[in-house]
């Protein structure tokens, strides 16, 4: 896996590790951040290091459809990164054409070989797996065939754990925000399938400090490598 993209877990959370308000989809933290007094004075600090991240941005199609890209007022408007969507079901065929027009270029990976982006044909490069996604055979592709030297990941907590298992995560940066949200049904940077027996500690991973940044209004910055 030497010729792999080297990637980096790039969150915003709450103290307590959740990446979003609430169990629903209309609760965010992109959009309920800014209404909390003594987190929305901070909150520009994040979408700062959110500027400097790599030209190459994975996510999900459920995130991308909780913060409005199928509307038509889609927020994503980002024409120097390309995007690299894991999507099944989520995405709309206004869904893609926003992300089409408001990015560099458009990855969308999928297991649905009824996805409306392959009606797009030449404008939406489509990684498509049969059965399931092959988390490492896509990074694989993407850096021998894209050129994808680096890939900062921004997706859900479900997938976040399979990449962190299967070893697909190189660094983890994290914007700590002063916040206790609670709610056990609310996503955390790392959801997915829980730890039972001894042999399933060979899946915790352990992390080596890189630094840790005092950020103004009591927001913190870690970064740690494998």
């Amino acid at each position: 896996m030497k010729d792999r993209t080297f990637n980096t877990l790039f969150m915003l959370i709450s103290l307590d590790g959740k990446i979003s308000t609430g169990s629903v989809d209309r609760r965010d933290v992109d959009n309920d951040f800014p209404k909390v007094n003594g987190l929305k004075q901070g909150l520009h600090q994040y979408y700062d290091f959110e500027k400097k991240t790599d030209l190459f941005s994975f996510n999900t199609g459920r995130v991308m459809q909780k913060i409005g890209v199928n509307s038509k007022n889609s927020p994503i408007n980002v024409p120097s990164c390309s995007f690299v969507i894991v999507d099944n079901t989520h995405l709309t065929k206004k869904g893609i054409e926003n992300l089409i027009h408001g990015t560099k270029k458009l990855f969308l990976v999928t297991s649905n070989k009824n996805h409306p982006a392959f009606s797009f044909k030449e404008k939406v490069e489509i990684l498509y797996y049969p059965l399931k996604v092959n988390f490492k055979d896509l990074f694989l592709k993407l850096k021998q065939k894209y050129g994808a030297n680096r890939v900062t990941i921004q997706s859900g907590g479900t997938l976040n754990s399979i990449l962190i298992r299967e070893g697909l995560i190189d660094r983890v940066s994290i914007v700590v925000a002063p916040a206790l949200i609670g709610g056990k049904e609310t996503s955390t940077l790392m959801d997915g399938i829980s730890l039972i027996s001894e042999s399933d500690l060979k899946n915790i991973k352990s992390l080596k400090l890189v630094s840790v940044t005092k950020l103004k209004n009591s927001y913190i910055h870690l970064v740690y490598k494998f």
